[in-house]
């Protein structure tokens, strides 16, 4: 991928890592952000394909998204532009992890926020401190409430202070804090969870959680049902994972 300017990616075993590349503090313009959106797309079309891991170079995270694309003239494509990183994260039928190290600041812990799992070191550090430029994170306004609870979002928002992990973890914004020595063990880890598991069926188990979010519970559970039911069950690699069971092997996937 030599023509990314500010995204590096690597795809092996079905993982595909997406590196913030655009040094010191990775902080997002409108190239980027649309540079990361283009691997966004082509990621998607990619059948074999189990996780996605967003990481970055550099003692940031991300430490937010330019200033200078917020002035008028350039605020209306750079919003379309940021938007469209959270539709695509959205859309993404498989599960997401960003590995924050450093700083996840503004835009960047929107960006980090919108993947299903956080992994971070103990030297990051979380926080929407637009207020003090005179700005409200708009993304931010609807996700943190669904992961820490309305209160504790408009604390956020509205003091523009920092959150040491170990807080951010406590909060419920942060899924897992490990050290700096193991940093790399413990995304390895969880991805290698995720990569033992069939393609297709790591993407029916997303399907499940996320296709039934804010129905009520009865239409909810006859939906999950009918995709447990007429889905899941018509597929090989779910028969698959019975005859392996009994037959106590490992199961041989074939994302179908």
């Amino acid at each position: 991928m030599s023509h990314l300017q500010t995204i590096q990616r690597t795809i092996a075993d079905g993982i595909a890592t997406l590196t913030l590349n655009r040094p010191k503090h990775n902080v997002l313009n409108i190239d980027m952000m649309t540079e990361l959106n283009g691997q966004l797309d082509q990621l998607a079309t990619d059948g074999s394909l189990k996780c996605i891991v967003l990481a970055a170079n550099g003692p940031s995270w991300c430490a937010g998204v330019e200033v200078a694309d917020h002035k008028p003239g350039m605020v209306d494509d750079m919003i379309a532009t940021f938007n469209a990183i959270f539709e695509r994260i959205h859309r993404l039928p498989v599960p997401t992890i960003a590995a924050v190290q450093g700083a996840c600041l503004g835009g960047g812990m929107e960006v980090a926020m919108a993947c299903d799992i956080i992994v971070a070191a103990p030297k990051a550090v979380f926080g929407q401190p637009e207020i003090k430029l005179g700005f409200f994170p708009p993304y931010a306004a609807i996700r943190l409430p669904q992961l820490v609870g309305p209160a504790r979002a408009v604390e956020i928002c509205t003091t523009g202070r920092r959150y040491k992990a170990e807080e951010a973890q406590r909060m419920g914004l942060v899924s897992h804090l490990c050290g700096d020595e193991n940093f790399q063990e413990t995304v390895d880890g969880i991805v290698g969870e995720i990569k033992a598991c069939s393609p297709l069926i790591v993407r029916l188990n997303k399907r499940a959680v996320t296709a039934h979010l804010g129905l009520d519970f009865k239409k909810a559970l006859s939906g999950v049902s009918d995709l447990f039911l007429n889905t899941l069950m018509k597929t090989e690699d779910t028969l698959e994972g019975i005859a392996s069971f009994e037959e106590k092997r490992r199961p041989v996937w074939k994302n179908r």
